[in-house]
C-alpha cells in the first residue's frame, strides 16, 4: 500500500527526470568517439556489473528459476535493454538528441493500446482521445522526413527512435505479465541478457573499443552507472514508497529535459515542430493519465 508523497520522493522524482532527460545528450557526446553498439554495450554492461553488486550488498536473491521466468527475463531484457539502447544510439547519430528524448514521451501511449489488448487495462474513450493526440504529436516530430525514406539517414534514424520507444512500450507489458520477482533481482537480470546480446553484436560489427578522449570515456562510464543502474535503484525506492502512479510524473520531465540540454549544451538547433509535437505529446498524455495525475494532486 503506497503512502503520501514525502519531499524525499518528490526530489526522487526531479532527480530521475534530469537524468534520464539528460541521457540523450550524454549518448551524442558518448557517440563522438564510440560507435552506437559500443555506446549501448558498454551501457548495459557497467549497468549490469553496477546493479549485481547492489544485488550482494543488500543481500538479494535471485528467483528460483523454471521455464517460465527464463522467458520472461530473456525476452524482457531483449526489448527493454538490448535492442531500444542499440536502435537509440543509432539513430542519434542522425538526429538531435532532443528528437530522441521527445519520442520516448510517447512510450505511455504506446503502453495503452498494448495494455488493453495484452492485460484486463480497458483503454477508455478518455485514454483513446488522449492516445489519438499523442500519436499526432508523434507525426508532427517526424514531420515531413518520413517521406524521404531512402534519401538520407535522418528519417531512419526516426524511425528507429521510435522503434526504440515502442519496444520499451511491449518489454513494459512484458514486465508487468511477469511471475513476482525481485524488482532489483529483475532489473539486474535484464541488463546480463542484454549484456550477452551486445557484446556479441558489437565484437562482430564495431569490433574492441578503443581509447578515445577523455569526455568520451566519461559519457559511457556516467551511461552505465548513473541512468542505467543508480535511476534503476532510485525507481523502485520511489515506486515502493509513493506508488506507480507518482512515478509517471517523471513521463512530463524527461522530454523538457532533453530539449533544454540539447540547446543549452549541445547547441543543437530545434524546429519549430519539436516544441509543438512535444505540446501535443503531452497534451494526450496528460488526458490519457488524467485520473492518475488528479490523485497526485490530492495526495
Amino acid at each position: 500500500m503506497t503512502t503520501q508523497p514525502t519531499l524525499a520522493n518528490w526530489l526522487s522524482i526531479a532527480a530521475l527526470g534530469v537524468i534520464w532527460g539528460g541521457t540523450f545528450m550524454v549518448v551524442a557526446i558518448a557517440l563522438e568517439g564510440f560507435g552506437p553498439l559500443t555506446v549501448a554495450c558498454a551501457r548495459t554492461t557497467l549497468g549490469a556489473l553496477a546493479l549485481l553488486v547492489l544485488m550482494r550488498l543488500l543481500g538479494r536473491h535471485w528467483p528460483v528459476w523454471d521455464r517460465r521466468i527464463a522467458k520472461y527475463l530473456l525476452v524482457i531484457g531483449a526489448l527493454n535493454t538490448a535492442l531500444p539502447f542499440a536502435l537509440l544510439s543509432w539513430g542519434q547519430q542522425y538526429v538531435p538528441s532532443a528528437f530522441a528524448g521527445i519520442s520516448m514521451a510517447a512510450l505511455p501511449l504506446f503502453v495503452l493500446p498494448l495494455a488493453h489488448v495484452f492485460t484486463d487495462e480497458a483503454l477508455s474513450l478518455r485514454k483513446l482521445i488522449g492516445v489519438i493526440i499523442g500519436f499526432a504529436g508523434a507525426v508532427v516530430l517526424i514531420g515531413p522526413g518520413v517521406l524521404r525514406i531512402g534519401q538520407g539517414w535522418e528519417p531512419l534514424g526516426q524511425i528507429a527512435c521510435l522503434a526504440a520507444a515502442l519496444s520499451y512500450a511491449i518489454a513494459s507489458i512484458m514486465t508487468r505479465r511477469c511471475p513476482p520477482i525481485d524488482p532489483i533481482a529483475l532489473a539486474a537480470g535484464t541488463l546480463v541478457v542484454g549484456t550477452c546480446i551486445l557484446v556479441p553484436a558489437m565484437l562482430t560489427f564495431e569490433g574492441v573499443p578503443q581509447p578515445t578522449s577523455p569526455h568520451t570515456t566519461l559519457a559511457i562510464l556516467f551511461l552505465g552507472v548513473v541512468p542505467t543502474a543508480m535511476a534503476a535503484l532510485l525507481r523502485v525506492q520511489v515506486i515502493r514508497s509513493a506508488g506507480s502512479v507518482f512515478m509517471t510524473l517523471v513521463n512530463y520531465q524527461v522530454p523538457v529535459w532533453s530539449m533544454l540540454f540539447g540547446v543549452w549544451i549541445l547547441s543543437e538547433d530545434l524546429p519549430f515542430r519539436f516544441f509543438a509535437a512535444l505540446g501535443l505529446i503531452l497534451t494526450g498524455l496528460a488526458t490519457s493519465q488524467w485520473r492518475s495525475l488528479r490523485k497526485i494532486v490530492r495526495a
